[in-house]
């Protein structure tokens, strides 16, 4: 047997594991005790992973749909070289652009996947790439283009120093933290506390992370109403920052205009929360001396998600608490990822458009609420193949089933996953990807987000299963057979059609050797600057030296504060407190009309501890206990509407219904239902099919005319429902 380090690779805390290996086989994973960030810790589902790993389920060799509707294997030879010839075909008759790519949420956890994937679109010159974003997070990039003309600068909250953080939308005792990157945040947010300071939980349900601090219940959807409204009482009583106003922002004049028809006396009906709290707590986080909002996937997903993100700067702005320890900070990475993604092309907002609906692209993504329209909608640029690679949109976007039906019209539908998901039930190719444990990886996506400065690097635990190949490798083998260069940028897609194809491993070496902290090839050592790297790695970073340091390296203690101003894309390097497009924003949410009739009560997602998105069902230890998908209601709304605990429920919205057992919980605020999503399980996964639930997006509007107009993000918290026995 031998003990092996590396980490995990599900959610954003990246906790470090070791696993044990016993003749090739992964047969236990348990914490990484010597981790510096996450000490020990590790959630049930990085636990799991062995299961995971190791499921008789998973998809170990190419699969090919035959003409009965089966799947069977074929060689890689045969897969590529088939998918290659329907690809070139539709490029020779449509264009490259009729190919599209979706990718979900565990792409982002690779740092070679998401380089390849994007390459090989540019290459293309295709529009049409897709992604979970649009179900998360996108939002938040939007509001950060608007802010600071840079969608990838996003703040995180400095748990580790401030006196008073306000909470929306967010449940880290149960998700562990989403842009921001803290093993232990259970331990930050009491240290809070602990310290004389404070925990506000606003949310529409009395969550884990509410529970244990100060819960403020909001209605679904009400969170930019609130903040609204505490930016009207900090303008109104002067509590603003007239320093920090001026030296960071330009628009606060602007911004205190857009505020002011939104008193807490008038907007208490929308946010649900009393206007005497509303000035309360609005005076509380002006006066505190440290102070941060902090808001995530609860906030992203309402008509106004957008709107939200900004506010929550704006907010954070204004009390004088942005870029400074104690608020939002700005997280630095030991390479220079900022530029990186510019150069890349990545770092975009509303470069391009897309065909169906007109949103704006993010990060070069559009809205994957689109993709069944742009599948059926007939014209130029007509979506016709589509490659779904870590993702399951079938289960995960809006409107499943039209997109189901659109799916089924498409000349070609390729999935690389470790499953036959719901999505690849319907694919023409199934390509076998690795896990996260038999990859190399570096947290590329997620160096800024460490609340401690750290970068580690991991080689493969294990070898493949089977015929299992990283992404990249499928990628860049496939581009060899379409005879197209592929690459994160664009000298490097010369370079492939060159024959010259450096591998990611030798690319990140290169970007981290000539990063800030980098070793310069030897000229740091010589110049006698070490960086003050710790980890016995003062010469400055390579991945050689990260090799040697097999549990990471801390950088620093705090992110670095004071730098704003140089990371800021705006011509006048100011915070734009204003800008057209969230003063329109404002003015529709002022106008937003009311629900419609026969729908009285919201519904809202949540988070559960031992499941991730869609893909984590099939684990029986993260199954075992009787797991089943329940609506969680209030008892008062269930008394009014014949619910029984326990009893099967119907829940109706104006797209369609779902039926599943009721929970009745004083956890929910009256008016609110929360159903977890990713369940309803129809693939080639056994545990997960046989646990049943619903697909709770069927609720959800498949119109694109109803996503998020800034971001395209989709409709998911606040859809109005009704409810009954079933």
């Amino acid at each position: 047997m031998a003990s092996v380090t590396t980490y995990c690779r599900i959610c954003e805390p990246l906790c470090g594991l070791e696993a044990t290996v016993e003749d090739g086989t992964v047969v236990r994973i348990r914490p990484d005790e010597e981790h510096p960030l996450s000490k020990g810790f590790a959630c049930p589902k990085g636990v799991a992973m062995t299961e995971v790993q190791n499921d008789p389920d998973r998809v170990l060799h190419p699969l090919r749909r035959r003409p009965d509707g089966e799947f069977e294997r074929v060689s890689w030879d045969e897969a590529l070289g088939g998918i290659a010839a329907r690809l070139n075909a539709l490029r020779r008759e449509h264009g490259g652009s009729s190919i599209g790519w979706y990718f979900g949420n565990p792409a982002t956890f690779s740092y070679s996947h998401p380089l390849w994937l994007n390459g090989f679109m540019a290459a293309l010159k295709s529009p049409h790439l897709y992604s979970a974003g649009s179900q998360d997070v996108n939002n938040r990039f939007a509001a950060s283009a608007l802010l600071y003309g840079a969608p990838v600068l996003v703040p995180i909250p400095d748990l580790k120093r401030t006196d008073l953080l306000l909470m929306l939308g967010a449940n880290p005792l149960v998700s562990h933290g989403s842009l921001i990157t803290a093993p232990r945040i259970r331990e930050d947010l009491s240290a809070i506390v602990a310290r004389g300071g404070r925990v506000v939980v606003a949310d529409p349900r009395r969550t884990e992370t509410a529970r244990a601090y100060e819960h403020l219940p909001v209605r679904p959807d009400g969170d930019a109403w609130l903040l609204l409204s505490m930016l009207h009482v900090i303008f109104e009583e002067g509590l603003q920052d007239r320093d920090a106003c001026t030296r960071q922002a330009s628009g606060a004049d602007e911004l205190r205009a857009l505020a002011n028809g939104f008193p807490p006396e008038e907007t208490e009906a929308r946010s649900g929360v009393p206007a005497a709290t509303v000035r309360e707590l609005a005076r509380d986080l002006a006066r505190a001396e440290r102070a941060v909002v902090y808001g995530r996937t609860g906030t992203c997903l309402g008509r106004h998600g957008t709107l939200t993100a900004f506010l929550i700067d704006a907010v954070t702005l204004v009390t004088g608490n942005l870029d400074r320890p104690g608020g939002a900070v700005f997280g630095a990475a030991p390479l220079w990822l900022d530029q990186i993604l510019r150069l890349s092309g990545l770092a975009s907002y509303g470069k391009a458009r897309s065909r169906v609906g007109g949103y704006p692209d993010i990060l070069g993504t559009f809205p994957a609420g689109v993709m069944a329209e742009e599948i059926t909608t007939p014209g130029p640029g007509r979506l016709r193949a589509l490659i779904v690679s870590g993702g399951n949109p079938a289960l995960s976007v809006p409107g499943g089933e039209a997109l189901g039906r659109a799916l089924d019209e498409l000349d070609l539908l390729v999935t690389i996953d470790l499953y036959v998901t719901d999505t690849g039930r319907k694919a023409d190719y199934v390509l076998p990807a690795t896990t996260f444990l038999e990859r190399e990886d570096l947290p590329l996506p997620f160096l800024q987000n460490h609340l401690t400065p750290y970068v580690t690097w991991t080689e493969p635990v294990v070898a493949p299963r089977g015929e299992a190949r990283q992404e990249w490798e499928i990628i860049d083998a496939l581009a060899r057979r379409m005879g197209i260069g592929v690459g994160a940028f664009p000298l490097q897609r010369l370079a492939h059609r060159l024959g010259v194809r450096p591998s990611p491993r030798s690319l990140v070496d290169a970007l981290l050797r000539t990063g800030p902290a980098g070793d310069w090839y030897g000229l740091r050592r010589l110049i006698g600057k070490g960086g003050g790297l710790s980890g016995g790695l003062s010469g400055g970073l390579s991945l050689r030296r990260l090799r040697k340091a097999p549990h990471g390296v801390v950088l620093a203690e705090h992110q670095p504060t004071g730098r704003l101003r140089r990371r800021i894309l705006h011509k006048d390097k100011r915070v734009h407190l204003a800008p057209p497009e969230i003063a329109a924003e404002v003015r529709r949410l002022a106008g937003a009309p009311e629900p419609p009739d026969g729908f009285p009560l919201r519904l809202i997602g949540l988070r559960e501890m031992r499941s991730h998105n869609s893909w984590m069902h099939n684990s029986p230890a993260l199954m075992r206990g009787g797991r089943v998908q329940a609506a969680r209601i209030s008892p008062k709304d269930a008394a009014a509407h014949g619910i029984e605990d326990g009893a099967p429920c119907r829940i109706t919205s104006p797209h369609g219904s779902i039926e599943l057992p009721a929970l009745v919980t004083g956890e929910m605020t009256e008016g609110t239902v929360a159903v977890p999503h990713g369940w309803g399980h129809r693939g080639g996964w056994r545990t997960a099919n046989a646990a049943g639930g619903a697909n709770v997006n069927v609720l959800a509007s498949p119109d694109p005319a109803d996503l998020e107009p800034l971001a395209g993000m989709a409709w998911l918290n606040g859809v109005p429902i009704r409810i009954g026995p079933a």
